[in-house]
């Protein structure tokens, strides 16, 4: 990029509200970007629930594992796991947690997950055409069950969002994919989704996986998150 053009481009970056002549927000690719950096984190859908499992990436040696939340509870039935800067997937996921209390008491039933979706990514949007304000550098797997079945969708920082069977955000998202694609089938058991899961954790970290890096919760009536001994156990069906 010459010097000329390079001087030009800083100029549409330094407000959300400003395209380039491209037809690109510079500021929104930047928190993409962001979230290609944060840890991998795979949602699955199965035929009775879904499954979140996520690397915990423990950053100093001296970091307790059970002190780093991958994946958030927001109601009973829904959980999810986020990838990029986890300070705004802190925010957000209380937001949705709010969210979801006001239904429970406003109409007296749990709130189905694409309304909880459609709030955050409502905000997310927001942040992209107003100034004073940055893009949200974070993805989310938003994943849960509600009256129409079981749900697995991700949401992007330009606040779009689609549901998959199955899906993978962070910096192994492409090698994620690439499994899931090969190994999803439909009609899966919670074992076998939880199994499918670490198999794809395990192919993004190689030399780096470690079960103490792992995060893993799956929602069928309500929301069980794994500790340590049970993700111990179904790593020895791997084997």
């Amino acid at each position: 990029m010459g010097q000329d053009l390079q001087h030009q481009m800083m100029g549409y970056d330094r407000a959300i509200t400003l395209f380039t002549p491209e037809g690109r927000l510079l500021q929104v690719e930047y928190a993409k970007k962001t979230v290609k950096q944060g840890s991998t984190a795979i949602g699955i859908r199965y035929a009775d629930g879904v499954v979140i499992v996520s690397d915990k990436r423990l950053i100093d040696p001296l970091i307790l594992g059970r002190s780093v939340e991958k994946i958030f509870p927001i109601d009973t039935h829904v959980i999810a796991a986020a990838a990029g800067i986890m300070s705004d997937a802190r925010v957000l996921a209380e937001r949705a947690r709010v969210k979801a209390q006001q239904h429970r008491i406003t109409y007296g039933t749990p709130a189905d997950v694409l309304t909880l979706v459609k709030d955050m990514c409502d905000l997310k949007q927001l942040t992209t055409q107003s100034g004073g304000y940055r893009p949200f550098g974070v993805s989310f797997i938003i994943a849960g069950v509600d009256s129409s079945g079981p749900h697995v969708y991700e949401t992007d920082p330009t606040g779009i969002y689609f549901e998959y069977a199955a899906t993978a955000i962070g910096e192994g998202e492409e090698k994620a994919r690439e499994v899931l694609h090969k190994e999803y089938k439909d009609g899966l058991t919670r074992d076998e989704a939880l199994l499918l899961g670490l198999r794809v954790l395990k192919h993004v970290l190689g030399d780096d996986f470690k079960l103490e890096r792992v995060d893993a919760a799956y929602v069928e009536q309500e929301a069980v998150f794994l500790d340590e001994q049970a993700i111990q156990q179904l790593a020895e069906k791997m084997k």
